[in-house]
C-alpha cells in the first residue's frame, strides 16, 4: 500500500495554555489581520486527478483516503461553523477534494444555511448538472467552478480523468438555470500547458455575467512538481487579455479579497487574477481552513493542523472550542507567500512539508 503523503499532524492539539478568554471583540492575529473567511473541506476524495493538485502517480488506486469514521459529521461541522460565526466569520466556502462526491451534501448546506453567512462552494463541475437544483434549494448562495481550458485535449490532459469540457459547461448551464449568478470560473494557468488559451477563456465567458479568475500556478503541497518557471505572472495574463479586450481596474469589495478585479471597458463584464506567487497578499489574509477530519489550518501552505475533532468528540463545550480557536488565531503569524523564495532556495530535504490542496481545499 502507498504511504499517505499528506503532511498533516491531525493529532496536534491547540496550546494547553489558552490566552485570555474571547471577550466578544474582533479577533486579530500577530500581524493585525482579522478573521473573516472559513473554508471547510468536506472530503479528501476527488473524481479528477489534476496534475497540479492530485497527480495520478501519487493518488493512484493504492492510495489510502480517509475512512468515513474519521470525517467530521455534518452536525459536527455545523456546530463548529456556528462557533466560527460567533468569532467573526462572514463567509463559508465548502471545498474538497471534490465536495460533490460527499453523499447528501445538500443536508449539510441546509444546516449551514441557517447561519448568517455568505455560503459558497467550489467544484470541478463534473457532477454539477445533476446536483445544481438541490444545492440551490438547500440554501447555497454562490458557486465557483474550476475549468482550466476550453480546449478538449488540454482539459483532459490536465484533469486526467477522461472528463470533457462539455460536461463541465453543462454543469455551469444547469447551475445558471437553477439561479446561481454570477458563477466564478477558476482557471489555474501553467506555462506551456494551458496559457495559450487565456484569451479563448475570456472570450467565451464575456457577456455571460460569469467571472473568470486566472490563478497563478502555486506550490501548494509537495506532489505537483511546482517550478517558478511554470508560473505565468498575473501581469502577463492581463497584458494578453487586455490586448484583445481592453481592461480597467475595479476596486475590491472588501479588505483581504483574494482576486484582483478588472472589468472590460466596453461593459462586457469582469475578470479576476489571483497572484499568490508574484504579488503575495499575506498581509491581508483573513482565512482559516478546516480539514475534512477536523484539523484547523491557519495557512494554505501550512505543514500541520490543530485537532478540533478530538476536542469535539471528547465532550468539549462551545466555550472551550471557541477559546481554543480564538487562541490559535491570536497566535497566527503565517506569511508563506512572502517567504516563498527563501524556502524554495533551500534543498528539498530542508524545506517544510506542506499540506496537499486536495486535503485542505484551495
Amino acid at each position: 500500500m502507498t504511504t499517505k503523503v499528506i503532511p498533516i499532524q491531525s493529532n496536534v492539539r491547540p496550546p494547553r495554555v489558552v490566552p485570555e478568554r474571547y471577550d466578544g471583540l474582533a479577533l486579530a492575529d500577530t500581524l493585525g489581520r482579522g478573521l473573516r473567511d472559513l473554508r471547510i473541506s468536506v472530503t479528501d476524495r476527488c473524481n479528477f486527478r489534476c496534475t497540479y493538485c492530485m497527480p495520478r502517480e501519487v493518488f493512484d488506486e493504492q492510495y489510502r483516503f480517509l475512512p468515513q469514521s474519521d470525517l467530521l459529521r455534518f452536525e459536527e461541522i455545523t456546530r463548529l461553523a456556528r462557533i466560527f460565526v460567533g468569532l467573526g466569520i462572514k463567509k463559508i466556502r465548502l471545498t474538497g477534494g471534490e465536495p460533490l462526491v460527499r453523499r447528501n451534501l445538500d443536508d449539510l448546506i441546509r444546516q449551514l444555511a441557517t447561519l448568517n453567512v455568505d455560503l459558497t462552494l467550489t467544484t470541478n463541475g463534473s457532477l454539477l448538472a445533476e446536483k445544481a437544483v438541490a444545492l440551490k434549494a438547500a440554501g447555497l448562495h454562490r458557486l465557483t467552478v474550476s475549468l482550466d481550458s476550453l480546449d478538449e485535449a488540454t482539459f483532459r490532459a490536465m484533469n486526467d480523468a477522461d472528463v470533457g469540457v462539455a460536461q463541465v459547461l453543462e454543469g455551469i448551464h444547469a447551475a445558471t438555470a437553477a439561479g446561481f449568478s454570477p458563477i466564478k470560473i477558476n482557471m489555474v494557468v501553467k506555462r506551456g500547458v494551458n496559457d495559450a488559451h487565456l484569451v479563448e477563456m475570456a472570450r467565451h465567458f464575456r457577456g455571460t455575467g460569469h467571472i473568470v479568475r486566472f490563478i497563478e500556478f502555486m506550490d501548494v503541497g509537495t506532489t505537483n512538481g511546482w517550478r517558478l518557471d511554470d508560473v505565468i505572472p498575473s501581469a502577463e495574463v492581463l497584458r494578453r487579455i487586455g490586448a484583445v479586450f481592453p481592461l480597467e481596474p475595479v476596486s475590491p469589495d472588501y479588505r483581504g479579497e483574494v482576486a484582483e478585479r478588472w472589468r472590460y471597458r466596453d461593459g462586457g463584464g469582469e475578470i479576476g487574477v489571483i497572484s499568490s506567487v508574484t504579488q503575495a497578499f499575506c498581509r491581508d489574509c483573513n482565512r482559516l481552513r478546516l480539514s475534512t477530519e477536523g484539523a484547523l489550518f491557519t495557512c494554505l501552505f501550512g505543514s500541520s493542523g490543530y485537532d478540533l475533532r478530538t476536542l469535539l468528540r471528547d465532550g468539549a463545550d462551545d466555550a472551550t472550542l471557541r477559546d481554543h480557536i480564538a487562541a490559535l488565531w491570536r497566535a497566527r503569524a503565517d506569511r508563506y507567500s512572502e517567504l516563498r523564495m527563501a524556502q524554495t532556495a533551500l534543498p528539498e530535504s530542508a524545506r517544510l512539508r506542506r499540506v496537499e490542496m486536495s486535503y485542505i481545499g484551495g
